[in-house]
């Protein structure tokens, strides 16, 4: 049954994964040919074609290897010295091996001249080139609020989930159990017990656990505590002392491996799933969206890890960079865990979220082959034309990308090395989510 549960986890991450990329192309399609664009292929995949069939001017298709896939546009570089001009595609792979500008002359037919990419305004080709990460971003944000809003997020409450016996700083909780020389926590002398819900901190209510925690921090001395108990209210007397606690960052996460000096009660809070509301969950979004631009911006980073997890002994990193291997893994392990099935869907709904934010913030690096290069290059044609208006110049032209494929060689071979480094850990050390 575990195989079989695996293999459905793999499946439905497949099925998850073709659907972002069509999701992502269908972007760059539907504004290309609002603009005009001719665009003689839409494809998923890479490969031999599995499937297609032309309708209208364009060939829609399915391709064997489900990693990416492209749309090709005529025109997406100007024309040469020559004066030929090429097709490009949107895929990076695709894009590097087809040559820069004779093999697209060949699919040029008559009238695409007024239907070329390049002839398009700059903020119309940005248009094309960011409509398919945006996408992406799109079904990343309604998937998070959507599975916020309804099934909702582990969240920490005000309900005590049980009470620590003594005072024993938190870089220390390997110990599991106090010794005689530990002060008495100021919860157990207040006599604060498990499934009280505290209501009021000092008289004043709080009705999530970051108030409260940044109240008791706030907090050395004496203070009361209002708890709901039994269905009735008490009120507490504590005395809060300092303590080393874990420090938190300005969006309230804690930070692992680091403490600060504190007011400490010595209670654990109970964890529940509870749905967010609207503004919780685009807050939440917003943070998830930060932590994303972070670990791209941090990669290079990883790579020592990555390697020595790969070919060394070191242990696999709970944050560390996974590839569509490891996440079809993860879907796997995700599809056997002993929860109720709703805990599934929205795990599974989660990991295909942060693929497709993963999709956005990659794709928007301004590095050629990536959308983010293509709009680089708009925008900076745009600069130039209007630096020759201003200063009365003749104007530039269009600016040719072609001109960027080496940087797109040099970005492509070593995206390829880092996937590839990926891959291996991703098979002989993976991420487990248990």
């Amino acid at each position: 049954m575990t195989i079989v549960l695996t293999v459905v986890g793999i499946a439905v991450f497949a099925l998850g994964l073709l659907f972002s990329i069509a999701w992502h192309e269908l972007g760059h399609l539907s504004t290309a040919k609002l603009f005009g664009i001719r665009v003689p292929q839409y494809m998923v995949g890479f490969g031999p074609t599995i499937w297609s069939r032309k309708k209208g001017e364009t060939e829609y298709g399915i391709k064997a290897i489900p990693a990416g896939g492209y749309i090709r546009m005529i025109g997406m570089f100007p024309p040469g010295p020559d004066g030929r001009i090429e097709a490009r595609s949107t895929s990076p792979f695709r894009g590097m091996i087809e040559d820069a500008r004779e093999a697209a002359f060949e699919e040029l037919q008559p009238g695409d001249e007024t239907r070329l990419f390049y002839t398009r305004k700059p903020w119309k080709r940005v248009i094309v080139m960011f409509a398919g990460p945006f996408m992406n971003l799109v079904l990343a944000v309604a998937i998070f609020l959507g599975v916020s809003m309804t099934f909702g997020e582990a969240t920490q409450t005000t309900t005590v989930a049980g009470v620590q016996q003594c005072v024993i700083e938190q870089g220390k909780q390997q110990r599991d159990r106090c010794l005689p020389s530990d002060a008495k926590s100021p919860a157990l002398r207040a006599g604060l017990k498990e499934g009280d819900k505290i209501v009021a901190f000092d008289g004043k209510p709080v009705k999530d656990w970051p108030t409260l925690s940044d109240a008791i921090r706030r907090t050395i001395g004496p203070a009361t505590l209002t708890v709901e108990r039994a269905g009735q209210q008490v009120v507490l007397h504590a005395d809060l002392v300092e303590n080393q606690v874990v420090k938190k960052d300005s969006d309230g996460n804690v930070v692992a491996g680091q403490t600060v000096p504190a007011g400490y009660l010595g209670f654990a809070a109970k964890t529940e799933i509870l749905p967010l509301s609207f503004g919780q969950s685009v807050d939440r979004m917003g943070q998830m969206m930060k932590k994303g631009a972070e670990s791209v911006v941090a990669l290079p980073g990883k790579i020592p890890g990555l390697w020595d997890a790969a070919f060394g002994d070191g242990e696999r990193q709970a944050d560390s960079p996974v590839g569509v291997v490891g996440a079809a893994r993860i879907s796997g392990e995700v599809m056997n865990l002993d929860v109720p099935t709703k805990n599934i869907v929205a795990t599974m709904l989660m990991v295909l979220a942060t693929f497709n934010l993963s999709l956005f913030l990659f794709n928007m690096l301004p590095l050629l082959p990536l959308d983010g290069g293509h709009i680089a290059g708009a925008l900076w044609e745009s600069v130039r034309r209007g630096f020759a208006r201003l200063f009365r110049r003749p104007d530039p032209g269009p600016f040719d990308v072609a001109k960027l494929m080496p940087v797109a060689y040099v970005v492509a071979g070593i995206f390829i090395c880092f996937t590839l480094l990926v891959l291996v850990a991703d098979i002989v050390n993976p991420v487990k989510i248990t």
